[in-house]
């Protein structure tokens, strides 16, 4: 290679950003979701003594008998956890983001904050479970979308399914059954039972933030009238519709398939138009977490 060629190789790498608008907005996301993970251990669990799961709910155990903060055992619980799964993060920009959304929590968790009572703001055991489990599950899903992980149960999860074999939810379904029945032990088993009904909302939130609502429905047509379902679907709807071509196992007679994606207030509308020409096909609608392209949202590739 030349040294004008180098030159130009090295001021163009000089030239190449290092920090870009999305790995910013990663990063805000990362922020805002640990800071809101945080404000449900504060208000919510930590004195409903309702436990998530995970290296937080070992935590509050180990908080519970000896006054460790919280916060600090949550930073140097996932430490071993870390040179545990070091290698089944994702690379290191993948680590770092788990590092960051791990320390803004631990934080967080500890610092005197004048406004957050140190009581909670109720004693309702269901509306401390409720609440707590939905905002504790919005702050996953923020981390989530800003590719990161809150730790704990994420890293052992993901080294007990590559080491193991273990699929990711046993993964999780172990580590934070381990972590309720220790909360049982140490305070008692209707806190545990409400434990599980946060973990079960948290995940429910957790998944409406990071993947969707899956306002999207995913529809399968066999028709003996396809040209005039498509034609129908295409002018009156305006959405696409992919013709592939099958055939029957029985009879053996080949026939178009066709495959829509439509929203979920357009379901009826479709089922009524198929009914309208061909009351004997067949459909099969499912639900869609996300639909990307032409008419729904952008196909984007962000780092």
């Amino acid at each position: 290679m030349s040294d004008g060629n180098f030159n130009t190789n090295l001021m163009t790498g000089l030239r190449k950003p290092v920090f870009s608008w999305n790995v910013a907005r990663d990063y805000g996301l990362l922020l805002a979701g640990s800071l809101v993970q945080a404000l449900a251990m504060r208000l919510f669990l930590i004195p409903a003594r309702m436990v998530s799961g995970g290296v937080s709910g070992a935590a509050q155990i180990i908080n519970y008998f000896t006054d460790l903060p919280i916060g600090l055992m949550v930073f140097l619980g996932n430490l071993p956890l870390f040179i545990i799964g070091w290698r089944y993060l994702g690379g290191a920009r993948f680590t770092l983001r788990t590092a960051f959304a791990i320390a803004v929590f631990s934080l967080a968790t500890d610092l005197p904050i004048f406004f957050i009572p140190a009581g909670g703001v109720t004693n309702d055991l269901i509306l401390n479970a409720l609440y707590g489990g939905v905002l504790l599950g919005v702050g996953l899903g923020l981390v989530y979308r800003g590719k990161g992980t809150s730790g704990g149960s994420d890293i052992l999860g993901r080294a007990l399914n590559i080491r193991f074999g273990i699929s990711i939810s046993q993964a999780y379904l172990i580590t934070d059954t381990v972590v309720v029945l220790a909360s049982g032990l140490a305070f008692n088993w209707e806190l545990a039972l409400y434990g599980l009904v946060v973990i079960y909302v948290s995940g429910l939130a957790a998944e409406m933030v990071s993947e969707g609502s899956s306002i999207f429905r995913s529809i399968i047509i066999i028709s003996n009238q396809p040209a005039a379902v498509s034609e129908r679907i295409l002018s009156e709807l305006e959405r696409g519709v992919t013709v592939l071509s099958g055939a029957g196992a029985y009879t053996g007679n080949e026939r178009p398939v066709l495959y829509c994606v439509v929203t979920r207030a357009e379901v009826n509308l479709v089922k009524a138009l198929v009914a309208e020409l061909d009351p004997a096909a067949f459909m099969v609608i499912g639900q869609a977490h996300e639909a990307l392209g032409e008419g729904f949202h952008p196909l984007t590739i962000k780092s």
